[in-house]
């Protein structure tokens, strides 16, 4: 397992955007990832885009690889799910609270996490900034056990959910959330 998190750790870290990249706490039982972006967008637009993942969330950050096959039931006990080859499907986390327009919040393991004796929850909001467009944040705190501890999966859970948060602002300023020659 200490391998996987090193070879993920540097595979992310090597593509990442450094520059939103916040673990605000790291811990024996569990760790906090901040992110945070100002959108040259409205509210309702990010939000709306925010419950699209499909369009933004990185397919090399899914297990078919597709970020086609992710869907999202943004109502409470609704599920972030990716379907699978031959009928199957997983579980990326499932809604617990929506507030349209505002607020977001999921809870579960994302990506390796899923395997681990952890649980989290993910809390995106949404909201108009005075100085026009809106801000846009991800806090994802994560608590359980874990054999080696958080230090390397929490910087590498930092790296994947500042990329996602990018590239949604990518999404709702440009119309797309690749950047040229991916």
């Amino acid at each position: 397992m200490t391998r996987i998190i090193l070879v993920l750790v540097g595979s992310i870290l090597l593509g990442a955007d450094q520059t939103l990249a916040e673990v605000t706490g790291v811990g024996s039982s569990g760790f906090e990832v901040h992110h945070q972006a100002h959108v040259a967008a409205s509210a309702p637009a990010v939000f709306t885009a925010l419950l699209m993942p499909s369009r933004w969330w990185d397919s090399k950050h899914t297990y078919t690889g597709d970020a086609n096959r992710l869907s999202l039931d943004a109502k409470a006990g609704g599920c972030f799910c990716e379907s699978l080859p031959d009928g199957g499907s997983a579980e990326h986390l499932v809604v617990v609270y929506v507030t349209p327009g505002k607020t977001l919040r999921l809870r579960g393991g994302l990506g390796p996490l899923q395997s681990m004796g952890v649980e989290g929850a993910l809390t995106m909001t949404v909201a108009s900034s005075t100085t026009g467009g809106s801000d846009l944040t991800f806090n994802y705190a994560v608590g359980g056990y874990s054999k080696d501890g958080f230090e390397m999966i929490a910087k590498a859970v930092d790296a994947v959910l500042g990329q996602q948060l990018a590239r949604l602002q990518k999404l709702v300023e440009t119309g797309t959330a690749e950047s040229k020659g991916t």
